[in-house]
């Protein structure tokens, strides 16, 4: 197992490497001068050739990566101009909003899609198969960010059941109560197309499964059905199902960008969208950075999960 560990984490350096490359190159190719935007009404000539200097601009696009890229190894990501902060502080304080809502909205559609998929393939082409069937795939339809603003304006402006922005009450208690209030609206349009997902490729693994002679064996040794899906074929159809589960979990972790801007929600994913409209560069690739080693971590982990379940999987 350790070995299986190590080689997931070497393989996992050569992603990291080809994100770091893309981001740099991205930024390096926005049109215009980034201290020119940064300095805004005091870019003098002056001004922006100090600016430039202290960013490393004045230097070629290959010399200033590799410096780059040696300052995040040493773990130094810069410093953020546009909020003269450490870029590694920000992005670390702003990753902990996100990492609540996108692990709510995880835990949700994992839960929700994973019964759904395991229901509806226990009922298969009666009601319920056929009812779920429908659920989902209205729900893979509808984009988050729209469903996200009709959440806002039934339960929030017209019904006034949650709060319609923010992570906490300006006024009041900041209490775990509170944070569910905020919660509740951003995790769910998140979680939405995420569910279907899961939930039409668990329903059909479970199919795969439920067809296997083993549980034809367990049905006619007389075990309860609610034993032979939950326990049996559940646990089986879980090799097949956590990959799907690490894939939509970099759909969650994305798609917090927008969702959080919908409903002002100070994560990452809002950060980065004010950094790209400052050209805070730094700012952005480090976030970007952050954003995409603790994807590939998690990947690695769901990998070791799946090795764990099914300990003949070599790769």
């Amino acid at each position: 197992m350790l070995g299986y560990i190590l080689k997931r984490l070497f393989s996992a350096i050569p992603v990291l490497l080809g994100i770091s490359i893309i981001v740099f190159l991205i930024m390096a190719m926005i049109p215009g001068d980034p201290a020119t935007a940064i300095l805004g009404s005091f870019a003098t000539p002056e001004n922006v050739e100090k600016l430039n200097r202290d960013l490393g601009l004045d230097k070629t696009l290959f010399q200033r990566y590799f410096i780059w890229l040696g300052n995040i190894l040493q773990g130094d990501f810069g410093r953020s101009y546009s909020l003269n902060k450490n870029v590694i502080d920000e992005v670390v304080e702003r990753f902990g909003a996100t990492l609540i809502l996108a692990g709510t909205s995880f835990i949700m559609c994992s839960l929700i899609g994973i019964c759904a998929g395991v229901l509806s393939a226990a009922k298969q082409f009666q009601l319920t198969d056929k009812l779920i069937t429908f659920i989902v795939l209205l729900g893979i339809s509808i984009p988050s960010f729209f469903l996200g603003m009709m959440m806002i304006l039934l339960f929030a402006v017209h019904l006034r059941w949650f709060p319609v922005s923010g992570m906490w009450p300006i006024y009041g208690a900041r209490d775990l109560t509170a944070l569910a209030g905020h919660l509740a609206l951003p995790a769910s349009a998140l979680a939405v197309v995420a569910t279907g997902v899961i939930a039409r490729l668990s329903r059909s693994a479970m199919l795969e499964i439920l067809r296997q002679d083993y549980i034809r064996t367990a049905r006619a040794k007389g075990l309860d059905e609610k034993i032979v899906i939950w326990r049996h074929a559940l646990r089986a159809a879980m090799v097949s199902i956590l990959p799907i589960l690490g894939i939509q979990a970099g759909f969650v972790l994305s798609g917090a960008v927008y969702i959080e801007m919908v409903f002002q929600w100070p994560g990452v994913g809002r950060m980065l969208v004010d950094a790209i409209l400052k050209r805070d560069i730094l700012l952005v690739q480090g976030g970007v950075v952050f954003v995409a080693a603790c994807y590939v971590i998690f990947n690695i982990a769901v990998d070791v999960a799946q090795h764990l379940l099914d300990p003949r999987i070599k790769t």
